[in-house]
């Protein structure tokens, strides 16, 4: 295979390309191959004679760009296959090339580097800004949000079209106000450069980009950044340090215990009257413990959120081979048996009781219903429902049978079976027990509320009334909810 030679043209005009470089294009005999022709030193060069093939219809033929620069490699290796080959690129090969970067990753093709100057150290000089300070250099075309640092300096070049521009905007949106000042800078270092800054809004609708077109955006105060998780770190971590607040100093994960309990349960209320915004302030406040918990362990030495962190997301990796891997799965079944088979590998030995593992402290519904899921896994379960009914039945009649004989303790044993077999019912039936319980509770005050509201608004009181006139109010309670 022939020699494929990538130059450089470097980030402005004619007047700054090496000399080295201006004589190897002007005195090529072939035509030199360029990945667009939309720049001054090929639009100068042209002038002297210099041929070029561009690749400039590509980006009209592909609707992506990994596809265009796909092409491009294809053509220059095929061309490389009979003859030697000049390409050229904008700027410096090395730097956001991604065509370079494929042509030195093809088996058996001899790749050479010539010439070509960054345009890095003039943005800088035309910023003013010092990479020192934190620099990140972002290729407009591909990039994922989550790859980006604010309290950087951001660069983003190849903003070719509006398209481009447009997409760079709606992403930084989704992090910054739409008046956040930003600079669009076109031709850096040559004699047509352009620095204009205008608020994010405004990116694709009144500037004019071009080949030659980068976005910086300058590092973001803390005050922009409150939905990040790097700035709720940082307020957990000032509020437990010196300075900080003396109750949240104060706290540990025993005296937090009772809060996580709290916010749960708020947030199962928040999602059972369907309140988005109650859903969002209760999920802040349960992250909020975590958060605690995580900044007391690493106050103490023992562990902090980084370590939290990696333990879920390896966990939830390793328990889903049949998304993170090639494992197929055929059903919902089928993924919980895997689960439960994984979760069982992660703690290197077998419980000694296949009903371990249900928090002693769970509301005692839940965990009735906790255990005989555990149980009905290690086969101890009725294959048909109707069996659960006949045990429910057999445990309201033992509770009779407790009652007529004045015996508080085995009234108590008796209503504790059945309380333990309606779970077991609820659990057959697809239902959370505690979730039910407390939708029922919801609708008792709402009923029972409503009774009180409507005896006031009659002149009378919940203390006058009689068990017929509060049925009465009951009953119309219950049809209004339908």
């Amino acid at each position: 295979m022939f020699k494929v030679e990538i130059v450089g043209l470097g980030a402005g005009d004619l007047d700054q390309l090496p000399l080295g470089v201006y004589k190897k294009l002007v005195s090529a005999n072939k035509t030199v191959y360029t990945r667009t022709i939309d720049h001054p030193v090929v639009v100068a060069l042209q002038k002297e004679g210099t041929t070029f093939h561009s690749f400039d219809y590509l980006y009209e033929e592909e609707q992506q760009f990994p596809r265009v620069y796909e092409r491009i490699v294809e053509v220059i290796r095929e061309k490389a296959m009979k003859d030697d080959v000049i390409y050229t690129v904008p700027g410096h090969p090395m730097l956001a090339e991604k065509t370079v970067q494929l042509l030195l990753e093809q088996k058996g093709m001899n790749v050479v580097i010539v010439g070509g100057s960054s345009y890095l150290d003039d943005i800088f000089t035309a910023l003013k800004i010092d990479p020192i300070e934190g620099f990140q250099f972002v290729d407009a075309t591909s990039f994922n949000r989550s790859e980006l640092n604010f309290k950087n300096h951001l660069v983003f070049s190849q903003v070719y079209d509006q398209f481009v521009a447009s997409e760079v905007k709606l992403t930084l949106l989704e992090d910054l106000p739409a008046d956040y000042l930003i600079t669009v800078v076109e031709a850096v270092g040559s004699k047509a450069q352009s620095i204009k800054q205008i608020p994010l809004e405004m990116l694709d609708r009144t500037v004019e980009v071009s080949n030659l077109t980068s976005v910086y955006v300058p590092p973001a105060p803390d005050d922009v950044l409150h939905h990040t998780f790097w700035q709720l770190r940082k307020v957990i971590q000032k509020l437990r340090g010196p300075g900080g607040c003396p109750w949240d100093q104060a706290q540990t994960h025993e005296s937090l215990r009772e809060f996580a309990i709290e916010e749960v349960y708020e947030l199962i209320d928040a999602i059972n009257t369907q309140d988005d915004d109650g859903i969002v302030e209760e999920l802040g406040d349960v992250l909020l413990q975590v958060m605690l918990h995580s900044q007391i362990g690493e106050d103490n030495g023992y562990f902090n959120i980084d370590d939290v962190i990696r333990g879920i997301t390896d966990k939830m990796i390793h328990r889903h081979p049949h998304v993170f891997k090639d494992t197929a799965v055929n059903s919902i079944a089928e993924v919980k048996s895997n689960w439960d088979q994984l979760k069982q590998a992660e703690k290197g030995h077998a419980r000694a009781s296949m009903i371990d593992g249900v928090a002693k402290h769970s509301p005692s519904l839940i965990r009735a219903y906790q255990l005989q899921k555990k149980a009905a896994k290690a086969g101890f379960d009725w294959d048909k429902v109707y069996g659960v009914w006949n045990k429910l039945e057999e445990e309201i009649a033992e509770f009779k049978t407790a009652i007529s004989v004045e015996s508080m303790n085995e009234q108590e044993m008796e209503f504790g079976d059945i309380l333990f077999v309606l779970a077991n019912l609820a659990r057959h039936y697809n239902i959370n027990p505690e979730v039910a319980l407390n939708r029922a509770n919801e609708k008792f005050i709402s009923r029972f509320t409503y009774i009180e509201e409507m005896l006031i608004k009659r002149g009378s009181s919940i203390h006058d009334a009689t068990f017929a006139q509060m049925s009465e109010l009951w009953e119309r309670a219950k049809e209004g909810e339908n």
